[in-house]
């Protein structure tokens, strides 16, 4: 079977949610099938990083976008109907080389990664196509528009209502859309395209992410993620003003450890609190996560599934997530994760954690089974695998090899986790 696999960044190393979820997937399919990898880069040294995929590749399309060409198509966009996001993921030499690809050579499936890239085979005819939303990422803007000061307000809400009819837009040029979530496939479901729906899980590497057996400090909670991220820098801010007191009035001694890279200056302020640390980068989140009594993920605005969340439980540390983070992942609230929506219940449900050591035990094992039941990269790969059979089953015995390769390599991955 020939593929190709159009990813908007490229992916590897797979160290952030942009590029995990697109390694595997390539990693799964090359196993067995001829991939072919397009995706644009923004500086030499994420191209050399990105040289680390390629043996997996059978041939590789890749063109640099520079960063100020990039933001002045973002602002060309501004007064037309193209989101603004897709101009910033828009290479013309990439547009070429990717066209000229499949005008020269036959493909049986194109995957487009995400929707910034959609633009690049959307007219194209002739292979079976996915288009991979992952996230919907228009609804992520209009809920910016809700809490962001004007004029930033306008300009998201600009954004996302453009981001969403492109969306629709596209969808109904793709056999198949896949989302991350349930949540997200029937918001896409919503939009009446007539294309069917579908999705598969992200998942942790349950091997990497393990329980250690190094003790946890009682009174160390911690947060990871991307910190000049707004949905992150705003819920620490948020958390320290008005949780965080809380946790302190009734156990003095509490520790937050704020843990990724990029702080924003909001965030850089924290650490001037009795008690919080803010690390910047670090080469590896584990340690501090392990060391951890919980992990919080107290998100007001989240799309799709939190990443941070999968590996805490991975790593037998249990979370306490607000809903609507916990939405994008397949736990049962009160069984596997603790779910709490306001300071108090946010509070609450940590010192549950901290005061309780069978309650914390009970939880980090019910955690971790959870994610080796339902959130390993073997399994998301099996539904995806069932979702290519679906789409590429008009074309005989090679849809048939696609997806049993893919099935093949996951069930044999599943033995070993």
């Amino acid at each position: 079977m020939r593929v190709m696999l159009l990813c908007h960044r490229f992916p590897y190393p797979p160290s952030s949610g942009a590029k995990i979820r697109s390694y595997h997937i390539l990693k799964h399919l090359a196993q067995e099938h001829e991939v072919t990898l397009a995706a644009p880069f923004r500086s030499p040294q994420e191209r050399e990083e990105g040289r680390g995929i390629e043996d997996q590749c059978h041939r590789v399309l890749a063109e640099e976008i520079p960063p100020l060409a990039a933001r002045l198509r973002m602002i060309g966009n501004l007064m037309n109907r193209t989101p603004s996001s897709m101009g910033y993921f828009l290479s013309p030499r990439l547009l070429h080389r990717v066209r000229e690809e499949l005008a020269a050579r036959t493909y049986d499936l194109v995957l487009a990664h995400s929707s910034s890239v959609a633009p690049y085979v959307a007219d194209v005819r002739g292979p079976a196509k996915i288009l991979d939303f992952v996230d919907m990422d228009s609804q992520k803007w209009l809920e910016y528009a809700k809490v962001r000061p004007f004029p930033l307000s306008l300009g998201y809400r600009i954004e996302g209502t453009k981001l969403r009819r492109a969306e629709e837009e596209l969808a109904r040029k793709f056999d198949a859309c896949t989302c991350a979530t349930p949540f997200e496939a029937q918001t896409l479901e919503s939009y009446g395209t007539g294309v069917p729906a579908e999705w598969f899980p992200n998942g942790a590497d349950v091997e990497y992410f393990r329980p250690s057996a190094e003790p946890y400090d009682p009174d160390t909670i911690c947060f990871v993620g991307k910190m000049d991220y707004f949905p992150n820098s705003d819920c620490m801010v948020d958390f320290c003003a008005r949780t965080l007191p809380l946790l302190r009035a009734r156990r003095p001694g509490i520790r937050l450890l704020i843990v990724g890279s990029d702080p924003t200056p909001a965030v850089r302020r924290l650490a001037r609190i009795p008690g919080v640390t803010v690390t910047g980068a670090v080469k590896d989140v584990r340690p501090y996560v392990v060391r951890s009594a919980a992990s919080v993920a107290p998100l007001s605005i989240a799309r799709g599934t939190q990443n941070k969340i999968l590996e805490s439980l991975a790593m037998g540390v249990p979370v306490v997530s607000s809903e609507v983070a916990a939405r994008g992942v397949d736990c049962v609230a009160g069984e596997h994760i603790l779910v709490a929506s306001t300071p108090e219940g946010n509070a609450d449900a940590i010192l549950r954690l901290l005061e309780d050591p069978a309650e914390r035990r009970r939880f980090a094992e019910a955690g971790r089974a959870r994610i080796l039941s339902h959130h390993t990269w073997s399994r998301a790969m099996r539904r995806f695998g069932e979702i290519v059979r679906r789409v590429t089953r008009a074309d005989g015995p090679a849809a048939t090899a696609v997806a049993a390769g893919v099935s093949r390599s996951s069930t044999e991955r599943d033995e070993r986790d």
